[in-house]
């Protein structure tokens, strides 16, 4: 059999061609996903490995043996948006332990304020550390936080630094980015009607929130709103966005929103109204007008970060199905031998080493091209990794039976997080459209021409069609 080459973007790979095709054929494709030529050479660095190895090393020894007690610690509490006796105590100790030894902020790609990581090594640690409940924020590097501090570092003001950014980043406070409304369909950002008008020295925001991650927590301090300052401007130029202390007069938490009939307490999703709530004029972000730029420079990383850990969290759902596989029997065969359950658990590992190197792919063309250029990809693996590790967990759920629905094992919570993550940052129709229309959008020109019946008789000639002589 001859094989023609075919070349799409920088990749190279080949088209079967039947016997009677005299001349291979070389064939140019555009994709929708940019590359360069070391964008899959996905090696972690030298100077990460240590770090990588040492973060593994101090999960398994300083966060795992807590992990439960943490959690233990948290009920029967007295407030129940607030923490047991002795649960931040606990936490904070690791926290500090972790600080000892310099494991801390690993995901801001500056090594005055972090590690200084390239965004493919932290994609290595960022899934160890989705293999965990506890693990990112007893090294600093919890959601909403990282988006929020990249913010800060990136656009925000001396002042702005000084006052949130510092006590951010030394994980004395915690945070929330406040931008979903209950009345407009926040897929489509342009449509947000929370509104800052401009008075003096202040801005006055009036409007409803909901969906406000780490909002319930009563160490956020700090909320990144995404607001209205421009309502007849250029239809991306109407948004802005602006700090509001969460204890500012006029901040009315009205509640939480339930996932799965959970509240999530006390990190929470809440429901916020802002009546005519004053916050300084100095407390808005890179000035009016940023809020689509600001989005995008902060949910690219946050999106694949994200991803990051949910392959962790695949892998975690993973070994937790075979143990539980392994140790059980029935119908006189242990359960992971039992019908399909081989296939299950092999479409498991594949699925999960399929969007191990999609994410790193990711991250490394954050790393080549830049957050802008890169950002299908990012819409890639997010459309990608949360249904996939959704199904995972799924099945671990089945092998567990009834116990894979309970408390007994993490797996519930898991999958109502991979499930939620499905609408968070942009549901997963908004990244399949993105990928589709830029795969469609860098194939037009070359479809102009495109009429296989004309290519196949004017280069070989009516008269050398081979009839079908069967398999």
């Amino acid at each position: 059999m001859l094989t023609g080459e075919k070349v799409v973007g920088s990749h190279s790979t080949t088209t079967p061609m039947g016997s009677n095709w005299r001349n291979a054929i070389t064939v140019e494709y555009m994709t929708a996903l940019p590359s360069t030529p070391d964008m899959y050479d996905l090696r972690m660095s030298e100077a990460a490995r240590p770090l990588y190895e040492k973060v593994k090393t101090f999960i398994a020894e300083e966060i795992e043996p807590k992990t439960a007690e943490f959690f233990r610690l948290g009920e029967g509490r007295e407030d129940h948006w607030g923490y047991g006796e002795g649960q931040l105590e606990l936490l904070d100790s690791i926290k500090a332990k972790a600080k000892e030894v310099g494991l801390w902020n690993f995901f801001l790609p500056d090594a005055e304020t972090g590690e200084g990581l390239s965004n493919l090594d932290y994609a290595y640690i960022a899934v160890e550390l989705g293999k965990n409940p506890i693990a990112s924020e007893c090294l600093n590097c919890s959601a909403p936080d990282t988006g929020n501090m990249e913010v800060l570092e990136r656009v925000g003001t001396p002042e702005q630094k000084e006052q949130w950014l510092k006590p951010l980043l030394n994980g004395e406070i915690r945070s929330a980015y406040i931008m979903t409304e209950p009345d407009m369909p926040s897929s489509d950002a342009k449509q947000l009607a929370c509104r800052a008008i401009r008075d003096g020295d202040e801005y006055v925001i009036t409007g409803e929130k909901y969906w406000s991650s780490g909002a319930g927590d009563p160490r956020c301090k700090i909320m990144i709103v995404m607001v209205q300052t421009d309502p007849d401007g250029p239809v991306h130029r109407r948004q802005s966005q602006i700090l509001v202390p969460r204890d500012t007069p006029g901040v009315e938490i009205r509640g939480a929103m339930h996932v799965f009939g959970e509240d999530d307490a006390p990190h929470g999703h809440m429901h916020i109204r802002f009546n005519n709530v004053r916050v300084p004029a100095s407390n808005m972000l890179w000035g009016e007008g940023k809020g689509f730029e600001i989005s995008q420079l902060r949910l690219g990383p946050g999106r694949i970060h994200h991803c990051m850990r949910s392959v962790g969290a695949a892998e975690k759902a993973l070994e937790l199905m075979v143990k539980r596989g392994i140790t059980r029997e029935a119908f006189g065969k242990r359960i992971a031998n039992l019908g399909k359950n081989p296939e299950v658990i092999a479409k498991a590992r594949i699925e999960i080493e399929s969007m191990r190197r999609m994410v790193l792919t990711a991250a490394k063309a954050m790393d080549e091209l830049g957050n802008a250029e890169a950002r299908v990809w990012v819409s890639a693996v997010k459309a990608m990794v949360p249904i996939r590790t959704c199904q995972i967990v799924d099945e671990a759920i089945q092998i567990h039976g009834g116990t894979g629905v309970s408390q007994w094992t993490p797996l519930a919570r898991m999958y109502a997080s991979q499930r939620t993550l499905r609408l968070a940052d942009g549901p997963d129709e908004v990244h399949w459209f993105v990928v589709g229309r830029s795969e469609i959008a860098s194939t037009e020109e070359a479809a102009r021409d495109y009429n296989p019946k004309e290519t196949f008789y004017a280069e070989k000639g009516s008269d050398s069609a081979v009839a079908f002589s069967g398999p």
